[in-house]
């Protein structure tokens, strides 16, 4: 007797995924589930708020904005078109324009060190790779919007190109023309400093 057993690669995962989330977008936009709701926001609140915080290096701030984003995306709902973007891209976009926004009224602070010092690990290469993170992030603040924006979806966000073009309505070539000559600047900057 031969067992078969059923191969579902990571494409198919993702197409179950987004069919489920569409499904609850669906139900949040024809009945105002609440269900529905909290569980999209179940599914990716995790990963939005470590996209955040990243950026913020504050945990408040970070809860603050992750929050602050649902619930712009949630009132943004009508407006979503899964053509153009998946789901996890639209709402990183928003929350982009809203850790832009905190950044505009206030300023950045530090983030305190939690790996631990007495590990075997090299500290000095721990705090030389959180300065120079640092010191990448004061230099893309300095950036037009749309650059910030494509860094922190590229580097935070781990999305793809085509999925910014999407969301931010730009041309691919565009996105990655931006992309690099930022990646470009700052290297030139931080090699500068050293």
């Amino acid at each position: 007797m031969v067992l078969y057993c059923e191969y579902i690669n990571r494409r198919d995962v993702d197409t179950l995924a987004r069919d489920q989330e569409q499904k609850w977008i669906r139900a949040i936009l024809r009945r105002g589930d609440r269900g529905a709701a909290d569980a999209l926001v179940r599914t990716h609140y995790d990963a939005l708020y470590a996209y955040i915080w990243r950026q913020v290096g504050q945990p408040e701030d970070a809860l603050d904005l992750t929050q602050e984003s649902f619930i712009a995306a949630l009132q943004s709902l009508p407006s979503y078109d899964q053509r153009k973007s998946v789901f996890r891209t639209w709402l990183y976009h928003i929350a982009s324009h809203k850790i832009i926004d905190h950044r505009r009224k206030f300023r950045m602070t530090t983030v305190p060190l939690t790996e631990d010092i007495s590990s075997t690990e090299d500290f000095t290469a721990i705090v030389h790779d959180q300065v120079l993170l640092a010191q990448a992030e004061e230099l893309v603040r300095q950036e037009e919007p749309l650059e910030q924006e494509i860094f922190r979806l590229h580097v935070y966000g781990q999305c793809s190109f085509p999925q910014i073009a999407a969301v931010t309505g730009q041309a691919e070539a565009k996105i990655k023309s931006r992309y690099y000559r930022l990646m470009t600047r700052l290297r030139e900057d931080l090699t500068d400093d050293e």
